[in-house]
């Protein structure tokens, strides 16, 4: 049997015959799947666990599995293969890394059935789902597995420094032979939860070329939309508060420099967004779209969700990681509806060779270059992360106190403050006036070359010291000009006094300013100017 093209690897998708990939049916590759990592992984828990060196991001250990059985490997019903693992030693230290116990990973994998996702990607892998929404199985091509041979030891650096990341987490890479025919599969974390109903779920590049679901595609039960029927169903966007906005945009942009230093281009955010109220008013409660409606019981994997792979401490994702929540990132739209939505980076294993090169080339000649999705990974990533800040993702701003009208200051209710206080001490005065009738009022003449204004207040001397209610009320939007002239100081003899004339054509009321000067000169024939 010969190995069939890229382009025919994958069987046609009705429901009359079992699915086919590469000539091999969907039951087989299950099973096989499961027979090689099975004995790849309970053959490694016998050796001692080490620190991880350069060599061992290359090695690559085959074991073969015949139908009758062997010494080692136990009999099955499937055609003879033969199962290779890359770099095992390397996967078990992503998989310590992220809490994943060699217990759990084999029961997620072995002794639970795999679910096969009835929506493949465009590229026609295939995609089988754990029972526990741990970990999903994805058929690559032979030119992705070589390239995440080579990604793995910066691959490794990248996790060392920074676990929290939106970027696929590999847990293992694996190669099934049989009849001449290689399949390659890859252990991911699982972006979207089953057991989560997705009203929305987007591809988004960042891109705009081509970037629409087809027909066929609205035509499904889970349509996956692109970049321009975003634009077209959330023309403003979704809105977080200020601190998930700035850890989400902070991973992205962490996110996409690493993968920039790759040279890695064409890559994805899947996105999946849950209505909250939408899901209330179906009658259903979160976490009802498969199953009993609740996350099977089993491990968590760390950093798993998306509320975990954005925050940088790690407390306000364990607060929200619930099985109600299952970790998904609370969100709202302009009008207000309440929502989760899980996202991850996908389809990394791109790089910008020869062949994409061309690609560009030949379609910036035909389109805008700026506009198609494949580009040297430099303009790939700040168009991306542009599209991401713009126009998927925004901050909502804090609420601002706006005082109405009625609270505004204004010149007529000034004014009105003003002869409120004015008339207040109009009376003060006049009880003044009739206190100091009875006790008797200081003579100007009993003065001692000084102008000292008494607390009676006559109307024909200006107060050197204004009262607080004089002070409160001048300094309103009215003030007052006074100007008193002395041209003349006679002094007849040393009991002689100086007196101020005011006059009345110096006194002027206005509206417009609210400050107080004062400007004295004390030279012969001086000038007093009081401004208030």
């Amino acid at each position: 049997m010969s190995t069939t093209t890229e382009s025919g690897m994958a069987g046609p998708w009705n429901t009359s015959r079992e699915k086919t990939y590469k000539k091999t049916t969907s039951s087989a590759l299950k099973g096989a799947i499961q027979l090689g990592i099975g004995y790849t992984v309970g053959n490694l828990t016998s050796k001692p666990d080490r620190d991880v060196l350069m060599q061992d991001f290359y090695v690559v250990e085959s074991v073969f599995l015949p139908s009758e059985g062997s010494n080692l490997t136990p009999a099955h019903r499937y055609p003879d293969f033969r199962f290779k693992t890359y770099a095992p030693l390397a996967f078990r230290y992503f998989r310590d890394l992220f809490g994943i116990k060699p217990d759990d990973y084999l029961y997620s994998l072995v002794n639970e059935p795999l679910i096969e996702l009835t929506n493949p990607g465009a590229s026609g892998s295939l995609f089988y789902l754990t029972s526990d929404d741990e970990f999903i199985i994805k058929t690559v091509q032979h030119k992705e597995a070589k390239f995440l041979q080579r990604l793995l030891p910066g691959y490794y650096m990248n996790l060392n420094q920074n676990p929290r990341t939106l970027l696929p987490k590999f847990y293992g890479l694996y190669c099934i032979q049989s009849g001449g025919i290689n399949i390659r599969l890859v252990v991911m974390n699982n972006v979207l939860p089953r057991s989560v109903k997705m009203h929305y779920k987007y591809d988004l590049k960042g891109s705009t070329y081509k970037r629409q679901a087809s027909r066929k595609e609205r035509e499904k039960a889970c349509p996956t939309y692109k970049d321009l029927d975003f634009q077209d169903m959330h023309e403003e966007g979704l809105y977080f508060d200020p601190e998930t906005y700035n850890n989400l945009m902070k991973t992205l942009q962490r996110d996409c420099r690493v993968l920039e230093s790759f040279k890695i281009m064409d890559y994805s955010l899947l996105l999946g967004v849950h209505v909250l109220d939408q899901s209330h008013r179906e009658g259903a409660e979160l976490g009802q779209a498969g199953g009993d409606g609740r996350r099977p019981v089993g491990q968590r994997v760390l950093y798993s969700t998306a509320m975990e792979s954005i925050q940088g401490d790690g407390k306000a994702a364990e607060a929200l990681t619930t099985d109600d929540t299952m970790g998904g990132i609370p969100a709202k739209t302009p009008k207000e509806e309440k929502l989760f939505i899980f996202l991850g980076i996908i389809d990394i294993l791109q790089s910008y060779r020869f062949i994409k090169k061309l690609e560009h080339s030949w379609k910036a000649l035909v389109y805008d270059g700026d506009s198609v999705s494949v580009h040297r990974p430099g303009f790939y990533a700040s168009r991306f992360l542009k599209f991401m800040s713009t126009r998927v993702f925004r901050k909502t701003l804090p609420l601002r106190f706006s005082p109405s009208k009625r609270t505004r200051t204004s010149i007529p209710a000034l004014k009105s403050s003003s002869q409120e206080i004015l008339s207040m001490h109009a009376d003060e005065r006049k009880r003044e006036d009739r206190r100091d009738r009875l006790g008797g009022a200081c003579s100007l003449a009993s003065l001692d070359g000084q102008a000292v204004f008494g607390s009676y207040l006559r109307p024909d001397l200006v107060p050197a010291n204004p009262s607080l209610y004089e002070g409160s009320s001048m300094g309103t939007n009215s003030s007052i000009f006074v100007n008193v002239d002395n041209h003349t100081q006679k002094r007849a003899d040393a009991a002689s006094s100086s007196t101020f004339t005011l006059e009345d054509s110096a006194i002027c009321l206005t509206s417009e300013q609210s400050t107080m000067d004062v400007d004295l000169d004390r030279d012969d024939g001086s000038v007093l100017d009081v401004y208030l």
